[in-house]
């Protein structure tokens, strides 16, 4: 799929379900494989991101049986049981894959060479590297500090503290990670509160970790037990038929099985702001995360300034904010989001630019966006092989005054390969090529 053009919708419907947690589905491959035992995994993220992972495990010589779709039963080697691979990790698009790699490679006794392609090799990886040297793990990148990793197995790791100059789920997740080889605790302290999947299924795994505010901390030489996981549907997915249903009149959906994990609900909070009809039906825990189905039905947004608080807690879903900030009445602020810039593109820079081609006001700042509300036309843009960029403009096309045409968008397959069959059941008009 090169090119997607969406176009005028008369309005959303449906009862349906997305596919599984991109970040949940990373992590359940890469602490089964290194729990004692089975674990088996429902409603794995069939996607090339979370693919990657398993493949790179597989490679170290875990067993892992694909039982059917979104089924996996992984046989786990323990902390100690991975094998040195025959050739480097290649992990495609996954900066997850990439950081969180790292940290586990950190506690190896074999060397090993951690490369992606073209974008991910843009992406900065000193962030983790140089906390994890302070933990004593040898590793070398390119002068950028960006990737091929070598990582190299004769590092004796110590825990550290580590205060992060900026909140970031996958460095945090990292160094954890490594902790589990450390002699000794491993405190990471967030300046914001980020996702915390990781310390969630590290629990589930019968693993001690300790949260006191913004520091967690764990451990080194425990050990992690094989666990039944099921996934619930990702809301970073969740959140283009969110804004979807919200700005496109007659619109009512539900969305089943969300995960709702508290620190992934920026998204929901941000439109309920803007005035979003929102509504969580059927609360419940599965396997230590929160889930609920979302009802979303049509209704005027407004623009706001956007909590600081809340940017660390959406901090992938701000694509499809920004389209539904361009839908809202007024201006919409979004600072404290320097994050961006540094994602599968600068996504400060590539929503702004897109957005103006399609005759938006939208400022890029360096931290942020500001956007005025308004009529959206239609035009082209471009995806920048960016996932959630390309899905994003797919959200505009629903209300422009003319079709919009998306190129680049093959890596929506990194994270929703289902994407477009989806869109098009509920009521989206999309067209590919």
């Amino acid at each position: 799929m090169k090119t997607m053009v969406s176009s005028l919708s008369a309005g959303l419907s449906g009862n349906f379900r997305v596919p599984g947690d991109k970040s949940i589905s990373h992590r359940s491959v890469m602490l089964g494989s290194l729990a004692e035992g089975v674990t088996e995994v429902n409603g794995f993220l069939e996607a090339q991101d979370a693919l990657a992972t398993l493949k790179a495990f597989q490679s170290m010589g875990v067993k892992i049986e694909r039982l059917g779709e979104g089924r996996l039963r992984i046989h786990g080697v323990g902390l100690y049981g991975l094998k040195k691979p025959k050739s480097d990790l290649y992990v495609g698009n996954s900066g997850t894959s990439m950081r969180l790699l790292s940290g586990i490679l950190a506690g190896q006794v074999f060397d090993s060479v951690l490369t992606g392609d073209s974008s991910l090799t843009k992406r900065p990886m000193r962030r983790v590297l140089d906390p994890l040297a302070q933990m004593g793990a040898k590793v070398g990148s390119t002068d950028r500090g960006t990737s091929p990793l070598q990582i190299y197995g004769d590092g004796q790791l110590s825990g550290i503290r580590y205060e992060m100059p900026m909140g970031s789920a996958q460095v945090k997740s990292c160094l954890l990670l490594a902790g589990l080889y450390a002699e000794g605790e491993t405190t990471v302290v967030e300046p914001a509160v980020t996702r915390d999947h990781t310390e969630r299924m590290l629990r589930g795994f019968g693993y001690a970790v300790k949260t006191q505010g913004n520091a967690v901390s764990l451990k080194g030489g425990g050990r992690l037990k094989g666990m039944s996981i099921d996934v619930p549907s990702d809301i970073s997915s969740v959140a283009f038929f969110l804004v979807a249903a919200s700005m496109t009149p007659n619109s009512d959906i539900t969305l089943e099985h969300v995960g709702i994990n508290p620190t992934r609900t920026g998204i929901i909070d941000i439109l309920l702001l803007m005035g979003a009809d929102i509504q969580l039906l059927n609360r419940r825990e599965v396997g230590g995360e929160n889930v609920a189905d979302i009802r979303v039905r049509s209704c005027a947004l407004n623009g706001i300034n956007v909590p600081e608080e809340l940017v660390a807690l959406a901090i992938d879903e701000f694509p499809v904010l920004f389209v539904a900030a361009a839908y809202a009445k007024g201006k919409t602020v979004v600072t404290g989001a320097e994050e961006l810039r540094v994602k599968e593109s600068d996504r400060i820079q590539t929503m702004a630019d897109g957005l103006q081609a399609l005759g938006v006001s939208a400022q890029a700042t360096s931290d942020g966006m500001i956007i005025e509300g308004g009529d959206v036309q239609g035009g082209e843009v471009e995806s920048f092989d960016d996932h959630r960029i390309a899905m994003a403009f797919a959200v505009a096309g629903l209300q422009s005054r003319s079709a919009i045409k998306i190129n680049n968008c093959e890596n929506v397959g990194t994270s929703f390969p289902s994407f477009v069959e989806l869109a098009l059941f509920c009521g989206f008009k999309i067209s590919t090529q």
